[in-house]
């Protein structure tokens, strides 16, 4: 195996934008920066390409385009790689790829043609990229599978929840509203150093990602190792029992939740999570799935500041003026028994084990 510098296997370009009232609703699919946003009449790629976004919150994304469609300038092409190597193999690269280190800007973030010179790739014989290639997608699909079973058991939860209280918006027990802020204990926010994305040794500190709760659960080994170990300015850690709250996303994510189940004090919190304990009138179950609901979503998206080409931000004195039902203390815990006899933790542990294979298995490691 090599080290190879990306730009000296494939030729980085952007392409023209199409205008939006260009767009048309069928012909050759045109993609932006996140996947197809509509059709056009012709095509400036014949044959697959991968493409890298490189502009907003969403900057170092992969895809991979159809046969015959149109790239925009929002993503980078990687046309014209060379011969020897097999397309899926060096998306698979990319897709375990720190793109933190090429990306600049803070209130627009971009990635530019001269940044992808800094980008360099392992590359192995044909074989044995074609190997990895059908490893990684078998550990694909299990991994699909998994998260299939997730979302089943999330579904079973949440209508339990709308059986016993309704609709949070509709609120038909006419439960008595109170606001966030009036239900917390403590509401914390953490400190976001430098760090690099690898396995953790024991004696180090690593910051989590926002990416550790936007899936509804807490994923630890989203984290990057401080790189500085020594001047940590703030230690937040996540505790057993902990809600964990991201005030900072995109608009569609922005506001997502976690609840913690063991402490863990090598890690820290940054300042795009909060860390929430509540008062013991409350349930950190119920909270959780009442700050999941469509209408409080609906609120922190309304309240929160941005653009489209950042992130949206929720403040905390917003946050904690949203007002939410709250019933007694008796059903929440009900609520709460539920969830426990679901008992998602054995297929979370399991998905995770297969999501750190798939890591580790990534040609980069």
């Amino acid at each position: 195996m090599a080290k190879i510098k990306l730009s000296d296997i494939c030729n980085p370009k952007q392409w023209k934008t199409i205008p939006t009232s260009d767009l048309l609703e069928e012909g050759y699919p045109v993609y932006g920066a996140n996947g197809i946003i509509g059709y056009y009449s012709e095509f400036n790629h014949e044959n697959p390409v991968i493409t890298v976004t490189c502009r907003g919150a969403t900057c170092g994304s992969i895809n991979i385009t159809v046969p015959k469609a149109y790239v925009t300038g929002n993503a980078m092409c990687l046309d014209d790689v060379r011969s020897d190597i097999e397309i899926e193999y060096l998306y698979y690269c990319l897709r375990h790829y720190n793109f933190s280190n090429v990306i600049s800007g803070s209130a627009q973030p971009q990635i530019t043609r001269q940044s992808m010179d800094k980008i360099y790739v392992t590359i192995c014989t044909r074989d044995e990229q074609i190997f990895i290639v059908n490893k990684l997608k078998k550990v694909e699909k299990i991994i699909e599978f998994r998260k299939q079973e997730l979302q089943a058991l999330e579904n079973l939860i949440k209508a339990r929840f709308v059986e016993m209280f309704g609709d949070v918006k509709i609120n038909p027990h006419k439960y008595k509203k109170n606001s966030i802020k009036s239900v917390l204990k403590t509401c914390e926010a953490g400190w976001s150093g430098n760090g690099t994305q690898r396995i953790r040794k024991d004696d180090e500190i690593a910051v989590l990602k926002v990416s550790a709760v936007t899936k509804g659960y807490f994923i630890p080994e989203e984290c990057k190792v401080l790189d500085d170990q020594e001047n940590i300015k703030k230690y937040v850690t996540p505790e057993k029992g902990d809600l964990l709250f991201s005030r900072a996303n995109t608009r569609e994510m922005v506001g997502a939740t976690a609840i913690v189940k063991e402490d863990y004090p090598s890690l820290i919190l940054p300042d795009k999570l909060w860390k929430i304990k509540f008062r013991d009138n409350v349930n950190v179950f119920y909270m959780k799935y009442v700050l999941s609901s469509k209408s409080v979503r609906n609120q922190f998206s309304v309240v929160s500041t941005g653009t489209s080409g950042s992130m949206y931000n929720v403040s905390m004195d917003k946050f904690k003026a949203i007002e939410v039902p709250l019933p007694p203390i008796e059903l929440q815990n009900q609520f709460a028994d539920f969830v426990h006899q679901v008992d998602k933790s054995k297929f979370v542990e399991r998905f995770l084990e297969l999501s750190l294979f798939y890591r580790l298995s990534s040609p980069l490691k």
